[in-house]
């Protein structure tokens, strides 16, 4: 069903309904009944121009990039290098050799533990993170921590899961070398004010890692402002496709950093005595990269820049708003997370079932949610929960979708009582 234009609070129309139908998949129906996607914090759907144009490059365009002297393969390079040139606008990167493409952020993180942090930081050394964390940034800190005999700390959020950066400033010494933490909270939300810390890092002579899996679809993101030595997120996330992501680091970093990888693309002359590195990012882009990916990403970043972030962000802010409100009425629903700043992602347990019952039950009202600790398993031992069922809301979504997921829980309750 077509649903109404939404005002948002910089005076234009958001176009929901357009938006809705760029997205094929919203209008299948699960179970007979209309799809209420509400897991994008995992995965969020992809809008046709995206799907258009990885198919585009598949039908047309295809070829190995960077090695080809030959049409197709120039084609195919222009298209990979252009999708960086876009990633490189959307987050104001001072060049674009500040833009590696990875798999996910968890290889960007991995790459930065492995190239730099174990590389520069000597034994006794301090990496700080929060118990916020994603398992993909807490896990590469403490293979680090083992190997090199580093020092591990981690910041602790409030009962309602907001982070307070005196908190960060009271754990950092003269050992502290780097903090490496996420910008909004996959569980919960909370959004961490990082131009606040990077300036506490670098004050302190540390260095800041930032993961932005779930930051980048719900607000403006400038590097170069928020002053991040590293910053990683997604393309799944953000409406693009699986398999691509991506690590901005600062050239200074990333071109004294030696590679994460070896063999194809990322050398300069290979002896059988030595090899010698490729320029910047090519150094870190080792073997054949994921060139539809890359394609589709700067085509998912071009799609969400013609809608407008400030815009995503209003309409976003208000299905939030109006969710917590309507999840309130639910009896013995309880809100993990209610940070005064956080972005649209409400996770919540109910007294009479648990999280993976409540997520297959609402299935066969066609709402998506995802249940379980979402891989962050020190946060949930933090808010004295093994689990919660997550909503995560997305540009495309609507009021009516949040009510179907209040009226779902109801018969939640009905069934167990």
């Amino acid at each position: 069903m077509a649903q109404p234009q939404i005002r948002d609070d910089i005076g234009g129309q958001y176009e929901l309904s357009r938006i809705r139908e760029d997205f094929p998949i919203l209008s299948e129906e699960i179970h007979g009944k209309p799809l209420a996607f509400l897991d994008n914090g995992a995965s969020a759907q992809k809008p046709r121009q995206v799907i258009d144009a990885v198919r585009a490059i598949y039908e047309t365009e295809y070829a190995n990039v960077h090695r080809g002297a030959y049409y197709l393969s120039e084609q195919a390079t222009a298209r990979y290098e252009g999708a960086r040139d876009i990633v490189q606008c959307f987050l104001n990167a001072s060049s674009r050799q500040e833009i590696v493409f990875a798999k996910n952020v968890t290889e960007a993180i991995n790459l930065v533990a492995y190239s730099y942090a174990r590389r520069v930081l000597e034994p006794g050394d301090e990496i700080i993170i929060t118990d916020m964390e994603h398992h993909s940034n807490i896990v590469p800190w403490q293979m680090i921590r083992d190997e090199r005999g580093l020092v591990l700390k981690y910041v602790s959020c409030t009962d309602d899961g907001e982070f307070r950066i005196e908190d960060l400033a009271r754990l950092i010494t003269p050992k502290t070398k780097l903090i490496s933490l996420t910008h909004v909270s996959n569980v919960m939300g909370t959004v961490v004010p990082i131009r606040e810390v990077a300036k506490l890092a670098h004050d302190n002579g540390a260095k800041l890692m930032v993961d932005g899996a779930q930051a980048v679809m719900h607000m403006p993101v400038d590097v170069q402002y928020l002053d991040c030595d590293f910053y990683a997120f997604t393309g799944h996330k953000i409406y693009g496709p699986s398999g691509i992501g991506v690590l901005y680091g600062k050239a200074e970093l990333l071109d004294a950093m030696p590679p994460f990888l070896g063999g194809g693309d990322m050398i300069s002359t290979v002896t059988m005595e030595k090899s010698t590195w490729a320029a910047l990012p090519a150094k870190f882009e080792a073997g054949t990269p994921p060139i539809a990916q890359a394609v589709g990403l700067g085509a998912a970043l071009e799609y969400v820049s013609g809608v407008g972030i400030e815009a995503i962000a209003a309409h976003e802010n208000d299905l939030l708003s109006y969710a917590t409100q309507q999840l309130s009425s639910v009896k013995g629903l309880k809100i993990v997370g209610t940070a005064p700043s956080k972005t649209s992602v409400i996770s919540f347990t109910l007294d009479c079932a648990h999280p993976h019952d409540i997520s297959t039950i609402i299935d066969r009202a066609g709402v998506a949610v995802r249940a379980g600790h979402h891989c962050a398993q020190p946060l949930m031992e933090r808010m004295g929960v093994s689990a919660t069922t997550r909503a995560s809301f997305g540009m495309y979504n609507t009021r009516e979708e949040a009510d179907t997921l209040v009226a779902a829980l109801e018969s939640v309750r009905e069934l167990f009582g």
